[in-house]
């Protein structure tokens, strides 16, 4: 398995940990079957921990659209590429195009749309900083 085959099957895994934790306020990995990879696990908890941070900055990114108002796949696909794209841990470009692909597969076209628009402007304001 390549890094980056590892890092999207963990960065699909962190998702789904995500996406239980939003809507049962559950522990991250309590609903998850199986042993979650070290990467998922780590990038899953990094996402929580700042949760209302990059919430925030999703909210400040968008023209329509409230963190708070988005669907939860969507809200957790915004905030893993925005952690991403924070923390440097791949190149924008990366941290973009996987949040683009999760969208894709488990939102909607329109999901990965919204997704490409604000992480776009926020890798354009990180950018310019």
């Amino acid at each position: 398995m390549s890094p980056q085959t590892g890092r999207r099957a963990g960065r699909r895994t962190a998702l789904f940990l995500l996406y239980q934790w939003d809507l049962t306020g559950q522990p991250l990995a309590s609903l998850y079957e199986g042993e979650p990879d070290e990467f998922a696990t780590e990038l899953a908890g990094a996402v929580s921990a700042r949760a209302e941070d990059l919430d925030r900055r999703v909210t400040e990114s968008s023209d329509e659209w409230a963190a708070e108002r988005m669907g939860t796949l969507e809200r957790n696909i915004l905030r893993i590429g925005v952690y991403e794209l924070e923390e440097r841990t791949v190149p924008p470009e990366v941290a973009i195009n996987e949040a683009v692909v999760l969208a894709k597969r488990y939102a909607s076209d329109d999901a990965a749309r919204l997704v490409n628009g604000i992480l776009g402007k926020i890798a354009r304001e990180e950018a310019a900083a």
